[in-house]
């Protein structure tokens, strides 16, 4: 596992996130899975980070003024609120109920979205991956997408 920093374009809110690797960290931000636990942006970017290098034996730790410590933030790894929690379990509920009646169009999910808004296709309920950037264009073209708020396992990689 790796430790990264991160934080987010728009607010600037740091906070933690552990991948599995470096790939595991640039490919869960490419498919839009990486977001500010703050905020909610996907515009997140690593942080400029301090290497974790033990101090030697024979040094002594001083201690810096408080007025030179940075102010706590919250730990985004804290536990929710029990109300957190419920709302959570409500909308996973609502959205799994909701894609019983999609289909699963993985990486194809802009094109068959287009397709069937220009009458190409006929018109069903679907869900897939889209990038950020095949969204927006979907939108500026008019096309309704709406992002699943809790990540969904493609049935391929499913157990």
């Amino acid at each position: 596992m790796i430790v990264f920093d991160l934080q987010c374009g728009p607010l600037g809110h740091r906070f933690e996130g552990w991948f599995g690797s470096s790939q595991d960290y640039e490919d869960q931000r490419a498919r839009g899975l990486v977001s500010c636990p703050s905020c909610g942006s996907p515009e997140v970017a690593k942080a400029v980070m301090a290497p974790n290098v033990g101090r030697k034996g024979n040094q002594v730790s001083i201690a810096a003024p408080s007025h030179l410590t940075p102010p706590s933030q919250p730990v985004a790894n804290s536990p929710l609120p029990p109300e957190a929690v419920a709302m959570l379990k409500a909308v996973a509920a609502i959205q799994a109920e909701a894609i019983k009646s999609s289909t699963w169009v993985g990486e194809k999910f802009a094109d068959d979205a287009r397709a069937m808004h220009y009458g190409e296709k006929d018109v069903a309920p679907i869900h897939g991956r889209a990038t950020v950037d095949e969204a927006r264009d979907l939108i500026e073209e008019g096309i309704s997408v709406a992002p699943l708020l809790i990540p969904v396992i493609p049935p391929e990689e499913a157990n």
